[in-house]
């Protein structure tokens, strides 16, 4: 894939275009030709030289110090997720080429909790497809169902996408989330699958992706408009399983005593009916 090969110089790059003179505090006078910060700008402020600042962009210094993308972070106005991102960028370890996709599999006692939770719950893989899923919540949607893609659904399925009241929010936000849980594996077949077949099947995935935002997405209420009992706000927790690496579990609940609360219990008493 084109790019992914000099990740910190494409991130860094992507976030000082988002950062405006303003935000950093710099006089804007005249007409500016690049989005954002310059490079020059970019290095003064976070006290390296120019030059050196444009050899991490190009790719042709993979190792700052910590100290370095520290300055980098404050400058670029990242919070504490995306500093981290750009820190396991800066590591410059060495990655081992997959020649072939993993099969991801969910240990039996977690496929065991999740089908007995009383709360929507599922098993997310690292590339956000779904693992396993109860009924409570492919009750919520039927998209929610093992061997379905999260990415896929809500950037391709026109029923997907009306779920949600603020889509295009929740897209960002899941952008964001994937692009936290691949990290550094880019080189993983599954990733280059998803992110070439949205880029090309969606002009706003593609936009979003350009932008580099690093998100894990913990503890972000979940907004839903759904067809059968209408407006839900639900809790989202996200769990990391025990000896499957890169795998979440994921529940939504309400706030107890709230409409959401009736609405959910209302929807699990005819589970019999959806499924």
């Amino acid at each position: 894939m084109s790019g992914e090969s000099n990740l910190l110089g494409d991130y860094v790059r992507a976030r000082r275009e988002l950062v405006t003179p303003e935000q950093a505090g710099i006089p804007s006078v005249g007409v500016r030709r690049v989005p954002g910060l310059r490079r020059e700008e970019v290095a003064m402020l976070a006290g390296i030289s120019a030059d050196y600042y444009l050899r991490l962009e190009q790719g042709r210094d993979r190792n700052p110090s910590a100290q370095v993308l520290e300055s980098l972070a404050r400058v670029l106005r990242l919070d504490d997720d995306a500093t981290a991102y750009l820190l396991r960028l800066g590591e410059g370890h060495p990655r081992r080429r997959r020649r072939r996709p993993r099969k991801e599999s969910v240990p039996a006692g977690v496929a065991k909790l999740v089908a007995t939770l009383a709360l929507p719950a599922y098993v997310e893989g690292r590339s956000f497809d779904v693992l396993a899923a109860n009924t409570q919540a492919t009750a919520l949607s039927p998209r929610l169902g093992a061997g379905r893609n999260r990415l896929r659904d809500v950037f391709l399925d026109p029923a997907e996408q009306a779920l949600y009241p603020d889509w295009e929010d929740a897209a960002q936000g899941m952008v964001a989330g994937f692009r936290a849980s691949v990290g550094t594996d880019t080189d993983d077949p599954r990733f280059i699958e998803l992110v070439g077949e949205l880029s090309l099947a969606s002009p706003l995935f593609s936009r979003l992706w350009a932008r580099h935002d690093v998100n894990t997405c913990e503890g972000t209420p979940k907004h839903l408009d759904h067809p059968q009992v209408g407006e839900l706000w639900l809790n989202r927790e996200r769990l990391g399983v025990s000896g499957a690496a890169g795998q979440t579990l994921v529940v939504l609940h309400p706030d107890p005593g709230t409409g959401s609360a009736e609405k959910l219990a209302l929807l699990a008493s005819v589970l019999p009916a959806a499924t």
